[in-house]
């Protein structure tokens, strides 16, 4: 039996009622998957599946939150998971992707979506994503501040931390190195 069976959607025998399947994508599930973007949440997937003329057509519904870490204090940050996808899925003699169509072979019958319900979940995390002004843990943000690289312009690496209420200390540089900063500001 394979790890993501559950996950397979029989499209043979549908009639031209729609089906509809619900997944609860937990820690479990994550950890099957076995990718670095999420580890860790909650999902509730709902996938109704409707016969057309020549295709099927999956819709997707994803609610729920994963746990990625902060990008700026590297603690885990709820990152809230809502979601509307929908996929057509034709029959062939063997799988493909092109475009927005996915092909399955006949013979199967069915499309497994364990990947590609997590393809919408990643998809759906922002590049960025940081704790509300002043949910950072304090310690890291702390170290942080303190091996910023400086620049002339401090109103940059001030805004940087402006949501959190902790202050950079000022450090003298050298005055031999600050030549060199004017090779990073002229290009």
């Amino acid at each position: 039996m394979s790890k993501f069976e559950l996950y397979n959607v029989v499209l043979k025998d549908l009639s031209t009622e729609s089906r509809v399947y619900e997944y609860l994508l937990d820690d479990v599930y994550f950890s099957k998957i076995d990718s670095p973007e999420v580890q860790k949440g909650i999902v509730k997937a709902k996938i109704t599946v409707q016969k057309k003329i020549n295709s099927f057509e999956l819709n997707f519904v994803l609610d729920g939150f994963v746990l990625v870490p902060c990008n700026r204090c590297l603690d885990d940050l709820e990152q809230p998971i809502h979601y509307k996808e929908k996929l057509q899925v034709k029959f062939g003699s063997t799988f493909s992707e092109e475009d927005e169509i996915v092909i399955i072979p006949e013979s199967d019958g069915a499309i497994n979506v364990a990947w590609f319900l997590y393809e919408f979940i990643v998809l759906n995390i922002p590049i960025k994503h940081v704790h509300a002004p002043g949910e950072c843990n304090k310690t890291m943000v702390t170290k942080l501040k303190k091996h910023i690289s400086r620049s002339k312009d401090d109103d940059e690496v001030e805004s940087v931390f402006e949501d959190d209420d902790l202050e950079v200390e000022d450090t003298a540089t050298d005055p031999r190195w600050d030549g060199l900063q004017n090779i990073i500001d002229n290009n």
